[in-house]
């Protein structure tokens, strides 16, 4: 095992080990190391560590110190001059008339080297171009043609989801992607809905490809054939996230499927490794729980003995004494409370201030025929 410490250049990008000599930093600890290409100056993004040593590429770079304030302002004035190198660089590019573009423009720490990225469809010849910019810069020049993916990083943007890209955040490296995972995630194969903005598949494709890789091993493929408790069907479709298989069992009737779940059936052909006897006992066992369950109780109905609890006689609202009071609610509450022999024997008294009807029809409005 040996101790290391994670130093990270871009904000975006691959963590390098190096030799901590001893230190205890943390994560954010801005420090200068001896790399490949001088010194550089970066950010702790792993702290101290013991790893295996078949992990490690010897021989194993050191830390020079911990940044001071000079460093710092070396970093930004190094900024500085990568903003004016940049603008240099685009006018000589278009005066070799290159077909190139020109992604970004990056300093070493200690100047001793300023490196170009750019993209091109295809080779570039840029001697020429190298040598202007040696004679403008006085220091070595380094161009490094770069892929989409890399111009996606460096650039940054916004993805189709309306977050900051993966590779431009916390992404180390770039990892395989194919179209077979597409596939097996049940995507559309449309260019534009699984491309990213570099153009390329989208890297997200391969965060959830091991838990798709699991379930598909317990999924049957389309057109398989399988025997079910309901018998002999082929498989018509599945949905791998919810485990579910959708079995036509009868060919002439094409709209209609059952749906089972991994154990519930055996495939054709292979090894069964369910039983279908115990499956249709589990099956008529929980449909019947089931059916207890939404049985209804009988209504406990009252017995001829018991009678009825008498109700509260129901007060008058404000509303009805008022229209009693102005309709006459004296003389209706005294028909009301006569004996029933008046009632079934004689004729009602009319009621008073009540508006005779008139049956005379009215004349019709308008009309050629109403003269």
């Amino acid at each position: 095992m040996v101790e290391i410490i994670g130093v990270r250049f871009n904000s975006s990008g691959k963590a390098y080990y190096f030799d901590p000599c001893g230190m205890k930093l943390s994560i954010g600890t801005m420090v200068v190391v001896e790399t490949a290409r001088g010194v550089e100056m970066g950010k702790v993004s792993i702290p101290n560590r013991e790893v295996p040593e078949e992990d490690i590429k010897a021989p194993l770079k050191k830390i020079l110190r911990i940044a001071n304030d000079e460093d710092k302002k070396q970093a930004e004035e190094n900024k500085i001059k990568e903003k004016e190198a940049r603008v240099i660089a685009v006018d000589l590019i278009r005066q070799h008339g290159l077909e190139m573009k020109l992604i970004d423009v990056e300093y070493t720490f200690d100047r001793s080297k300023i490196l170009f990225y750019f993209t091109a469809d295809g080779r570039v010849d840029f001697r020429e171009l190298v040598k202007s910019l040696a004679g403008v810069f006085r220091t070595r020049i380094e161009l490094r043609q770069i892929g989409v993916r890399d111009e996606a990083r460096q650039l940054g943007s916004i993805g189709i989801c309306g977050r900051f890209l993966c590779c431009s955040t916390f992404l180390d490296d770039f990892r395989p992607v194919s179209i077979k995972m597409a596939k097996e995630q049940g995507l559309s194969l449309n260019p534009t809905k699984i491309s990213g903005v570099c153009g390329r598949l989208m890297c997200c494709l391969q965060y959830e490809q091991a838990a798709y890789d699991d379930a598909l091993k317990t999924m049957p493929h389309r057109g398989e054939t399988v025997e079910t408790p309901d018998g002999t069907g082929i498989v018509a479709d599945t949905n791998t996230l919810k485990q579910l298989v959708y079995v036509k069992m009868d060919e002439s009737q094409s709209h209609k499927y059952e749906v089972y779940k991994p154990g519930e059936f055996n495939i054709v052909g292979k090894t069964p490794t369910v039983s279908l006897d115990e499956v249709r006992e589990k099956r008529a066992k929980e449909a019947k729980e089931k059916e207890l369950e939404n049985a209804v109780p009988y209504a406990t109905l009252p017995t001829v003995d018991e009678e009825p609890e008498p109700q509260e006689e129901r007060k008058r609202s404000g509303n009805r004494r008022r229209r009693n009071r102005r309709n006459g609610g004296a003389e209706r509450a005294a028909e009301k409370d006569a004996p029933e022999s008046q009632s079934n024997g004689a004729e009602a008294a009319p009621r008073k201030n009540r508006r005779p009807r008139n049956n005379k029809k009215r004349p019709a409005r308008g009309g050629y025929g109403n003269q």
